[in-house]
């Protein structure tokens, strides 16, 4: 049973909580607290050149965090939030450093999920979160697995995550905005939005330390992960690979949903369960013909990082 008040005590006193999301399962601290902030990457092994999201209960909370709030974010916010949305801006001066990492930016975002908004409500503070796992590990979409990893931690249970991977990451300025880190909601579906409300903002891909999964490994499983492009047909179709013959003893096969919205729920629940002592290998069967299609990119961007492999 879920318990709001112990996770704001333990909160309140500088200790972190499982907290569930839309996205993923995150690992919060009060953002007021520098022990809490500390504890969240402690208790990751992240290292403290990563960044925090900084997760709020409502539109006031979220622009108490930066200095400037475009007309552009209140747009934005006013329509996908809550939701799996991040807007980095320049962070108010009150944002501890080691929640951006020394960076003079912030990332804000509402999340869609009840349990995370009243935690946020009732401490009336919001709190950084990451995914809670270790760091460049597999990210939890159910709360058995933040309990499994991190074996003494208080996890508020929200079910299975309704989308599955992190959130879209955007750079706001004031006339343009930029692609950190793609997600369910698209650059097309974005410049549509924004078309449609009058605001001729130019919407571009780039990658940047400033958003979390910046880095070249990530959502990694223990076993390595071997990206295959086509139809797989068994151990025939990987005569041909680099991939070292002792990996290939025992293969975990899954071949992706086509729907983009079932792959990404079911990706990183997959990553964990085919991630058995047993195998050698988790192979991912793709269709070629995802890789034109946008609604894939934030999928393809979380299985390019935790791969191993190509085929």
């Amino acid at each position: 049973m879920n318990d709001i008040t112990k996770a704001c005590k333990l909160l309140k006193s500088g200790q972190v909580v499982g907290m569930p999301t839309e996205t993923v399962y995150g690992l919060a601290g009060l953002i007021t607290s520098p022990e809490g902030i500390e504890n969240i990457f402690k208790t990751k092994e992240r290292p403290f050149f990563d960044p925090l999201i900084v997760h709020v209960s409502d539109l006031v909370q979220a622009k108490a965090q930066a200095k400037y709030w475009y007309p552009v974010c209140d747009l934005l916010a006013k329509h996908f939030w809550p939701g799996p949305l991040t807007m980095i801006l320049p962070k108010a001066d009150h944002i501890n450093t080691m929640i951006t990492s020394g960076l003079d930016t912030v990332g804000i975002r509402m999340p869609n999920h009840p349990i995370a908004l009243d935690l946020i409500k009732s401490l009336g503070t919001p709190v950084a979160a990451p995914s809670a796992n270790k760091f460049k590990k597999t990210s939890p979409t159910r709360a058995e697995h933040v309990s499994k990893e991190f074996n003494d931690l208080y996890v508020l249970d929200g079910g299975p995550c309704e989308i599955g991977i992190e959130s879209t990451v955007l750079g706001v300025f004031e006339n343009e905005i930029k692609i950190y880190r793609p997600g369910m909601l698209t650059k097309s579906k974005l410049e549509t939005f924004l078309s449609d409300h009058g605001m001729d903002l130019k919407v571009t891909y780039q990658e940047s330390p400033v958003a979390p999964g910046h880095l070249k490994h990530h959502y990694m499983p223990n076993l390595p992960i071997a990206l295959f492009w086509g139809e797989f047909n068994g151990k025939e179709s990987l005569s041909q690979s680099n991939i070292p013959k002792e990996k290939l003893e025992k293969i975990n096969h899954w071949k992706l949903p086509t729907d983009p919205n079932v792959a990404a729920r079911e990706l990183y629940e997959k990553f964990r369960s085919l991630d058995s002592k047993d195998a050698s290998l988790i192979l991912l069967e793709l269709d070629p013909m995802v890789q034109e299609l946008e609604d894939w990119k934030g999928i393809l961007n979380r299985i390019d990082k935790a791969k191993t492999f190509v085929i």
